[in-house]
């Protein structure tokens, strides 16, 4: 490998950044959602939002930030149904597929991953719902109550059908190479509220989703706005966060400890030019010892009415999104919420049982989610997305009629909250719900779009590595107006 493959801009790469970003970090992926000095822990002075590599304040990285304008959002809660759900199943009626069922498709078929067959019809039931009269499937028939503050977007299309570069380019904006994800960026842009708890977190029971880490790194950000993993199967709080707290020692002590710490891992770092991943890993120690406090209430459920829990569904799902209006109300900036390990969405056959067993932990879930955010004055700064990396064929995958191939070319998401037209479809696939074909809306341009909506300009937005300004959405992206209220 020549020399200069390890330089970044006029400066020479440490081994240990080298290593940590070809190894993804080697075990900073844990609680480097990191802050600032234990002396500062309570004031919340907003600094400029950065641009072109400034950290803002190194010593609190995650400090909050103003950010470029005026904002309609200024917390996220991504709902991510990893392995792709069928749109024609949830949010995109097809009338055309009863009529073809087990037919060709007329206009003829596009290139699929896998060998299909004829149109499927959908074996759910789609009805309207509120003011708006969108329909929405049988599947999602509670959080269609909400329908009037939700934008349905069926005009999503993105690159390839694959899940690892689908995942990435969700979450990242590119499918190919090693980007900070969105959660990073924002963290980076604005901060977080809460210097107790990481800014960004990332629940997913069960283990990893598809391509793990990768889905919420910081890349070549600072290793702070890396998003911190939650394995939500656990229902004890010591095991959810575990190796949080310190049953040797009095808290008093761990203080004295972590100074002595601090003070000699200080030396080092001044010896180092103040190495950014060496200052990530002292500001992890701090926040491991800063969420003892807070960390073990925000977690845990068990001080909520039984009633409520009951209205989430005791289940894992459930779990996870009152967890999440917990966090939420603690300030935390970036919330992803997965459906589980791998590619449980992932439904080549047996489809409707797999979708019907997945959407009723989902549903209630996310319709008491949604009921809590309203009464607890959340929702309209909260901005909510749901969906997955692609959507499913309307043509059925061989040998039989009962699953559904990968589907980039057209795909449904929906947005709401902070900002969002509420009671609003927008775009539209074909009449068999194949591609996207009008107002498309390329994964680029809804990144851009909910950036705006937190106040920032998607090309302002940058980093300066290598020698170039990077962003979320690359040389891409367009806002859509007519996503926003």
């Amino acid at each position: 490998m020549r020399p200069h493959d390890f330089r970044l801009a006029d400066n020479f790469l440490t081994r240990r950044e080298m290593l940590t970003r070809c190894g993804t970090g080697f075990g900073m992926v844990g609680m480097s959602g990191v802050l600032a000095d234990a002396a500062e822990l309570d004031g919340r002075g907003d600094t400029e939002a950065p641009g072109r590599g400034d950290d803002g304040n190194s010593a609190r990285p995650l400090a909050p930030k103003r950010p470029q304008f005026a904002a309609k959002a200024k917390q996220v809660v991504h709902l991510f149904m990893n392995g792709g759900p069928s749109h024609v199943d949830t949010f995109d009626p097809k009338p055309m597929l009863d009529k073809f069922h087990g037919k060709p498709v007329p206009s003829g078929n596009l290139r699929t991953e896998r060998l299909t067959g004829g149109l499927m019809r959908s074996p759910f039931k789609f009805k309207k719902y509120g003011q708006s009269g969108i329909e929405v499937s049988d599947l999602f028939a509670r959080t269609a109550e909400h329908i009037d503050d939700i934008c349905v977007i069926r005009s999503m299309f993105a690159e390839v059908p694959n899940h690892e570069p689908s995942l990435l380019l969700m979450n990242c904006g590119d499918g190919r190479l090693p980007r900070p994800s969105f959660g990073s960026w924002l963290t980076y842009g604005l901060g977080s509220e809460n210097q107790n708890l990481p800014g960004f977190v990332v629940m997913c029971p069960g283990g990893y989703p598809i391509v793990a880490t990768h889905n919420w790194r910081s890349a070549f950000l600072p290793g702070a706005y890396q998003g911190t993993y939650v394995d939500t199967q656990h229902t004890d709080v010591d095991k959810l966060i575990a190796n949080i707290r310190n049953t040797q020692l009095p808290r008093d002590e761990q203080r004295r400890q972590l100074d002595l710490v601090r003070k000699l891992n200080e030396e080092h770092l001044a010896r180092r030019h103040r190495d950014a991943q060496l200052e990530a890993r002292l500001q992890t120690f701090e926040l491991a010892f800063r969420m003892q406090s807070e960390a073990s209430n925000a977690f845990d459920i068990s001080r909520e009415p039984e009633a409520l829990k009951k209205l989430y569904g005791e289940n894992t799902i459930g779990r996870q999104l009152l967890i999440t209006r917990r966090l939420l109300e603690r300030g935390v900036r970036f919330i992803q919420v997965w459906s589980g390990a791998g590619q449980p969405w992932d439904n080549h056959d047996g489809l409707e049982a797999q979708h019907r067993k997945l959407a009723g932990e989902w549903d209630p879930a996310i319709a008491a989610f949604l009921t809590d955010l309203k009464q607890l004055g959340l929702f309209d700064t909260t901005l909510i997305q749901w969906g997955g990396e692609f959507g499913r064929t309307p043509v059925a995958e061989l040998p039989g009629l009962s699953g559904r191939d990968h589907n980039h070319y057209g795909f449904s998401c929906w947005l709401a909250g902070g900002g969002i037209r509420g009671g609003h479809v927008h775009g539209a696939t074909d009449d068999f719900g194949f591609a996207a074909v009008e107002k498309r809306v390329h994964v680029h341009d809804l990144h851009a779009t909910m950036l705006h909506l937190l106040g920032f300009d998607h090309e302002r937005l940058t980093y300066r590595y290598a020698g170039r300004d990077f962003r979320l959405t690359d040389v891409h992206g367009q806002v859509v107006p007519e996503l926003m209220g």
